[in-house]
């Protein structure tokens, strides 16, 4: 690192630094940005501050100038360690996403993308313009629903012999036979209902995935933490899909025809969005924190 660079990152992290940065929301085509621009916006992450376009060619990047000695690169972490300041400012980042969002076809930045200067991200504009070109295309009149799925387990395991086939076999033949082997068909199935809710419990997550992955034009299954609880029973699985506007009818009555079948099992299948698409815009772009 050289002297010039080293004094410019400490200048960032300095709590007395007078300078200013440029937080980046999203990426759009510049013709429609300027339109979108020319009417009422949404207020800035920062109070004071004001959007603004950063433009290179036929792309501009929608920002807002931010104090370095708050959004600099080691006293932004520390920020973020403050739910209550976090929690307004993702807020904030997220209401001029959706704005530019419904009104065209963006590349949307995850919360926390900083530039220290406009050149860098004239640079990355330039750079990149090829594969910012591409996304937006490939999300041009396009929205990212989410899809929840929760499951109560007292329900799941209440029904679950009637949803194993190899159960419901057991259950079957134990009724056929006499009392000796009913008792230890019944001690068997007993055994059994764990892991076969288990096994089931996969089977009907993955038959929503791919029903609905048939309805939309890209999926992606996130990541479920082992803690996550909510008022409709464990979270087994989470996923994003990228739908076209015109399809939304078909797929939205394809997540309902799911939830009705699977609902006295206990099965609940939640519906989010529309989002911008963040789960369908590349991580090289909208993954990193603090930019030169």
């Amino acid at each position: 690192m050289s002297g010039s660079e080293k004094k410019e990152k400490q200048q960032g992290s300095n709590p007395a630094d007078s300078r200013l940065g440029f937080y980046v929301y999203c990426i759009a085509e510049t013709i429609t940005a300027k339109q979108i621009a020319a009417q009422s916006l949404p207020a800035a992450i920062e109070d004071g501050a004001e959007l603004e376009l950063v433009t290179s060619g036929q792309l501009t990047a929608i920002a807002s100038s931010v104090p370095l000695s708050i959004y600099g690169e080691d006293t932004l972490t520390e920020r973020l360690t403050d739910a209550t300041w976090t929690a307004v400012r993702a807020m904030r980042h997220e209401q001029v996403v959706e704005h530019f969002a419904r009104r065209a076809s963006v590349v949307p930045l995850r919360f926390g993308t900083i530039y220290l200067e406009r050149i860098g991200i004239e640079r990355m504009l330039l750079e990149k313009r090829k594969e910012l070109g591409e996304i937006i295309e490939r999300l041009r009149d396009r929205e990212e629903w989410g899809v929840n799925v929760h499951c109560d387990r007292a329900a799941w395991f209440a029904g679950i012999t009637s949803v194993s086939p190899r159960l419901r076999d057991l259950a079957k033949r134990a009724e056929q036979a006499t009392p000796g082997q009913s008792y230890l068909m019944q001690k068997k199935i007993e055994t059994l209902r764990a892991d076969e809710a288990r096994a089931e419990i996969i089977r009907v997550v993955d038959e929503i995935e791919n029903t609905l992955r048939a309805n939309s034009d890209e999926a992606k299954r996130l990541r479920v933490l082992k803690v996550e609880t909510t008022e409709y029973g464990e979270l087994k699985a989470k996923f994003a899909f990228l739908i076209q506007r015109s399809a939304f009818e078909t797929f939205r009555e394809s997540a309902e025809n799911l939830a009705r079948k699977n609902e006295e099992l206990g099965i609940r299948l939640e519906l989010t969005g529309p989002w911008p698409a963040y789960n369908f815009a590349a991580e090289n772009i909208t993954g990193k924190q603090v930019e030169k």
